[in-house]
């Protein structure tokens, strides 16, 4: 499985997320990071590392979609 260590990161458009842990997916086996918003409700989230990981250019940023902060909450 591909590496993305738990832990906090923060999406380019500025909210925290924790990372709990990487998943596949049962029938495509497709990576997906599993995950929940630091603010707000904490429903559990996933979203597949390929989108995790990719580069975004919007407005006036050009960078990663997510940044690692810490690895603890």
């Amino acid at each position: 499985m591909d590496e993305l260590q738990p832990g906090v990161y923060r999406h380019f458009k500025g909210a925290r997320y924790e990372v709990i842990a990487l998943a596949r997916h049962s029938e495509t086996e497709e990576t997906m990071v599993l995950y929940r918003p630091l603010v707000g409700d904490p429903a559990l989230w996933v979203r597949p590392l390929a989108m995790w990981n990719e580069h975004v250019s919007r407005d006036d940023y050009r960078g990663p979609r997510f940044v690692r902060e810490d690895a603890s909450v």
